[in-house]
């Protein structure tokens, strides 16, 4: 069983303390950490935000968070003590020099222990937060920065973003987070691959036919409508969140766990990836928006309402809310093995799986009987856990007959605890300097070519999103996408990774 091990006294300072951000994920995440004892009694967590409240407000929103975001009675007293005497304030406009001596005001004073410096605001206002930092003397060698997706909009505003951040802090101490990189299942792809010999030899194009990478969601742009306005599905998830798990799905072996090893395979995956060119990007790309429709036999609204309903005028809507694609990597593992990706809001539910489809066997020797290809499926939410199915006979007489079965892992059945979820982990990594779970420069500026070329291209051939009925799994020309190829999306039904 693993076991909770205690960090070094820090400072923990996040810009956007009052915001979204820190409210659904950052906080919970520290006080669950803190109830299991993983942080010093003189450990800081400072929010900043413009609002002009006191400490003790600050300390009474956080409790009302807590208790909105938790089960009822998960908020134990005696943690909640321990937890919110580490809890500060500070208002700041971070786009001002004024104030900035009264934020370095309440750290340590020795100024001797881990201080992180948490950026879960637009990407607009790393750059200038770094410099401020520099100019008010709080950073040096024991400071590291954490930087929330996106990084930048584009290639060239994203190494504009590096560029500013890399002129106060070293590379080492630059974190751009991804969450997904923090779940157990996305971890145990290494351990699935790297620590079993069962795998690794059948995980290249000799024997997967195909791969499916999906990231669903059933909630809409709702209030982050103009947010999503101006980034739109490609951008938000596929650029990140989509682009990793690839990445950790196609990589060569590493030479060790060390985060550069993994991240030097990495890279190699995105600089191997097929470019998208005008005159393919309509065959290999799908865009969508959601209308209205019904999720959990609620009705929901569409997009264009949404839109209206925050003010922005439906002649400006061009943000796509949903995107597939065919991609393909130009290696000696995979060329030839199409992957598809696909991602969208307002689907029935959410879910994030990863399917390795393997090919058929050669010859049947059962006559007519169907044979279901073998399937690996990775399931990253809402339960973590594998799926393989095989071919048995069904048991009993009256002849041979086969059917599909699947072998099922669920993490939450196999271990007797609850562990960290992804921000938790993430958190604790930060704080103990380990980067090897975090972007690196050159992944984000790689990754950001590849979606710019796509994004040019739908511009240049005038492809608007299609749209699709919300609670449904996205336009028909997503289905087309595969059909094409004689293949077939896995929508996992109601139950346990289980995809039909």
């Amino acid at each position: 069983m693993a076991e909770f091990v205690p960090v070094d006294p820090f400072d923990l300072v996040i810009f956007g303390g009052t915001g979204d951000l820190a409210e659904r994920k950052l906080l919970p995440a520290l006080y669950h950490r803190d109830r299991d004892e993983q942080f010093s009694v003189d450990s800081l967590i400072i929010g900043v935000s413009r609002s002009e409240i006191s400490d003790d407000e600050y300390v009474t929103w956080v409790h009302e968070t807590l208790t909105k975001q938790f089960a009822p009675n998960e908020v134990d007293p005696d943690v909640w003590t321990r937890f919110s005497a580490r809890l500060r304030h500070q208002c700041l406009d971070l786009k001002s020099a004024d104030g900035w001596a009264d934020l370095d005001a309440k750290f340590d004073p020795e100024h001797e222990r881990v201080r992180v410096f948490y950026l879960a605001t637009a990407s607009s206002l790393f750059g200038p937060v770094a410099q401020q930092l520099h100019d008010a003397d709080m950073v040096d060698a024991r400071s590291r920065i954490v930087l929330e997706k996106p990084v930048g909009q584009d290639y060239p505003s994203a190494c504009a973003v590096n560029d500013a951040v890399g002129a106060v802090f070293e590379e080492s101490q630059i974190y751009r987070i991804d969450h997904y990189l923090g779940k157990e299942t996305v971890q145990n792809l290494l351990a699935l691959r790297f620590g079993n010999s069962l795998f690794e030899p059948l995980w290249e194009r000799g024997a997967v036919e195909h791969v499916q990478i999906t990231v669903a969601e059933d909630l809409g742009a709702g209030n982050r409508f103009e947010f999503y306005e101006r980034t739109g599905a490609l951008r938000d998830m596929v650029q990140n969140h989509m682009l990793q798990l690839l990445c950790l799905v196609a990589m060569e072996p590493p030479a060790s766990m060390h985060h550069d090893d993994i991240r030097n395979e990495k890279i190699k995956v995105l600089r191997a990836l097929k470019p998208i060119t005008r005159a393919s990007v309509d065959d290999v790309t799908v865009r969508g928006r959601y209308t209205a429709g019904i999720i959990d036999d609620t009705p929901v609204p569409g997009y264009e309402k949404e839109g209206r309903d925050a003010g922005v005028p439906s002649d400006e809507h061009d943000a796509e809310t949903f995107v597939a694609i065919k991609a393909e990597i130009d290696n000696w593992r995979w060329n030839g093995t199409p992957f598809y990706l696909r991602t969208g809001k307002r689907l029935p539910r959410k879910m994030s799986q990863i399917v390795f489809q393997f090919k058929a066997v050669p010859h049947s020797i059962f006559g007519d009987q169907s044979l279901e290809p073998n399937r690996l499926v990775m399931s990253l939410q809402p339960e973590e856990g594998v799926q393989l199915t095989l071919m048995t006979k069904e048991p009993g007489p009256g002849g041979f007959r086969m059917r599909s079965l699947p072998l099922n892992l669920h993490f939450s059945d196999a271990f007797a605890v609850n562990y960290p979820d992804a921000y938790e982990r993430l958190l604790m990594e930060v704080l103990r300097g380990n980067p090897a779970l975090f972007m690196r420069r050159d992944e984000i500026e790689t990754a950001w070519q590849w979606i710019d070329r796509i994004i040019d291209n739908w511009h240049a051939e005038q492809i608007q999103p299609e749209e699709y009925m919300a609670g449904s799994w996205g336009p028909t020309k997503s289905f087309m996408l595969v059909d094409r190829d004689r293949r077939r999306w896995f929508n996992p039904a109601p139950g346990r990774n289980e995809a039909s």
